[in-house]
């Protein structure tokens, strides 16, 4: 259970990210900000292994296996694009943008983990091994930044809200006009 508030602040911060992007393009609808918030989700689809273990997979395809890899920038690539795939081609290079925001989000919070070696892990791997010094913010079973997330996440709806409301009042008063 203590990957919940990892895996709920990273989903959060896709949110919040995705709808200040529908407040500057007018492009972006709630469906885009879905896909930010895959996007975000997206490096933690390593945790597979919860599910089906490296051994699973690597006995029934007879070569190594990880999901490991998934966490890194390399993994982040091949999901991103692999996933675009899924989209029509008119909207391909839209989801594939909005996609890689929320893995970039996710991979810029993991940045600021504590870790017990003051280490991040290869982040960008296969381009570089080399790993960063941790920013040492917060760990990733700590809540309170779940909670800071789920705030701004509740700020950023109540000002859609309001934007939405503001919107509709006008349509409604130019209708009453005609």
């Amino acid at each position: 259970m203590s990957a919940v508030p990892d895996v709920l602040t990273h989903v959060l911060i896709g949110y919040v990210i995705g709808m200040g992007l529908s407040f500057r393009y007018e492009w972006v609808r709630p469906a885009h900000v879905t896909l930010v918030m895959i996007g975000a989700l997206s490096p933690d689809f390593a945790k597979a292994d919860l599910f089906v273990s490296d051994w699973v997979v690597q006995s029934l395809l007879g070569i190594p296996f990880s999901w490991s890899p998934l966490h890194t920038l390399g993994g982040t690539i091949l999901v991103v694009l692999l996933g675009s795939l899924l989209v029509a081609p008119e909207y391909r290079w839209h989801a594939l943008a909005l996609v890689a925001i929320g893995a970039a989000s996710h991979h810029a919070l993991d940045l600021a983990l504590m870790t017990p070696t003051g280490r991040t892990y290869a982040v960008f791997w296969p381009f570089t091994e080399r790993r960063l010094p941790a920013g040492g913010l917060f760990l990733s079973s700590d809540r309170w930044p779940a909670l800071v997330a789920g705030g701004l996440a509740a700020l950023v709806w109540g000002i859609d809200r309001y934007r939405r409301d503001g919107t509709d009042s006008s349509i409604d008063s130019r209708k009453e006009a005609q």
